[in-house]
């Protein structure tokens, strides 16, 4: 990592800035918490970025150990970014982070939206288990080429990148921004389903209650 400025601090924290303290580089993080990642992916979730310094991020978390590379095998034979066991380290960092900045107001002039891992990723982070007593339901989400399955069960929330399993209770088709006002902004499912901006298959009861365990945090002033 030659060039990158350090802080010549022994504290931890200052150490652990010197590794993931670069702009974009905890973001990159974010996009890979829930599965690999080719190149293309990544950048659309991360679309402030240029495609140079995401070449160069990924250089940097490479040679930190923090994330690595590997080519599938056939018939796909596509090479993928995945966190590496200290990568996944970072998961309960960000958990706390995203935590502390859900309660910060959301910039006015801000014009872009979640990327569908941080809309994924926000669920867990607001994740109620007190709204989910007694509930137990399997989702496949589809925001246009990501898919996810996410599970409540227990009062605990997951969630991965995945291909739906055999068996789910509903499949919700729709954008990251729909979804947000259904599951943060309290819109109920039949006025996107009507109109067209959501595609519901399967048990839209459970699926309205899945989308009632995740209030919105409490904006500090």
């Amino acid at each position: 990592m030659a060039g990158r400025r350090k802080y010549g601090d022994p504290c931890g924290i200052a150490r652990a800035l010197d590794v993931v303290g670069e702009r974009w580089a905890m973001l990159v993080v974010r996009e890979l918490l829930l599965g690999p990642k080719r190149f293309t992916a990544l950048h659309r979730g991360l679309a402030g970025m240029s495609q140079n310094v995401l070449s160069q991020r990924l250089r940097d978390l490479e040679e930190s150990g923090i994330v690595r590379h590997r080519v599938l095998g056939a018939p796909v034979s596509a090479r993928v970014y995945e966190l590496t066991p200290r990568g996944r380290e970072l998961e309960p960092v960000l958990f706390a982070l995203a935590k502390w900045g859900g309660r910060t107001p959301i910039d006015p002039s801000s014009t872009g939206e979640l990327s569908a891992d941080a809309m994924m990723f926000a669920l867990k982070t607001t994740f109620d288990p007190d709204a989910a007593s007694g509930l137990s339901v399997r989702l496949a989400l589809r925001f246009e080429d990501d898919r996810f399955v996410a599970e409540i069960d227990a009062g605990r929330f997951d969630a991965a990148r995945a291909e739906a399993p055999l068996h789910v209770d509903a499949t919700l088709t729709t954008d990251v921004g729909t979804f947000r006002t259904l599951a943060f902004g309290g819109r109920p499912l039949a006025g996107p389903r009507d109109s067209g901006e959501l595609r519901l298959e399967g048990d839209s009861g459970l699926a309205a209650r899945f989308l009632s365990c995740f209030p919105r945090p409490s904006i500090t002033p």
